[in-house]
C-alpha cells in the first residue's frame, strides 16, 4: 500500500494541480468522498463544492465544478469543468453572481432543463464565497 496518493486536478483548459498528498476528500454525487492511499478504484461524478487535501498536515482547499473523480490504485485523478484556487476566487463578483442567479431562481418558469445550468451557476457562486470565507481571501 502506498504511503502517499497522487493528486490530478485538471479541467479542459490547465492542469490545475498534481502534487503528492496525504488525503483527498471531494464532493461526489452520493457526498462527500474521503480517499486514503489504498482505497478501493472507483470513478464517481462531481457534485460543485470544495475539494481538500491534506500535504503535511496542513490542509489545502480548491473550488471544483462538474467533471469526475477516478481513484485507482495511489492516484486519484479529477477531471473537472471548472476549478480554482481559492486566491482566485473573487468574493464580491461570487456574491454578485449568487444575487442574479437567486433572483433569476425566484422569478424562473422555464422547462426543467433550463432551471439545471441555472442551479449549477447558484451552486458555483456559493461553493465560491464558502471557500472564499474559509480561505480568508478578498
Amino acid at each position: 500500500m502506498a504511503e502517499r496518493l497522487q493528486l490530478d486536478v485538471i479541467t479542459p483548459e490547465r492542469r490545475l494541480l498534481s502534487e503528492a498528498v496525504d488525503a483527498v476528500t471531494v464532493p461526489g454525487a452520493g457526498g462527500e468522498l474521503g480517499i486514503l492511499p489504498g482505497h478501493t478504484p472507483l470513478i464517481s461524478q462531481l457534485q460543485t463544492g470544495v475539494l481538500s487535501y491534506t500535504q503535511g498536515g496542513s490542509v489545502r482547499r480548491l473550488l471544483v465544478s462538474g467533471g469526475f473523480v477516478e481513484v485507482n490504485s495511489d492516484r486519484v485523478s479529477v477531471l473537472a469543468d471548472l476549478a480554482e484556487h481559492p486566491q482566485e476566487i473573487d468574493a464580491a463578483r461570487a456574491r454578485n453572481e449568487r444575487d442574479d442567479a437567486e433572483k433569476r431562481l425566484g422569478a424562473f418558469t422555464g422547462t426543467p432543463e433550463e432551471l439545471t445550468p441555472l442551479r449549477t451557476e447558484l451552486d458555483r457562486a456559493n461553493a465560491r464565497l464558502h471557500l472564499a470565507a474559509a480561505e480568508g481571501s478578498r
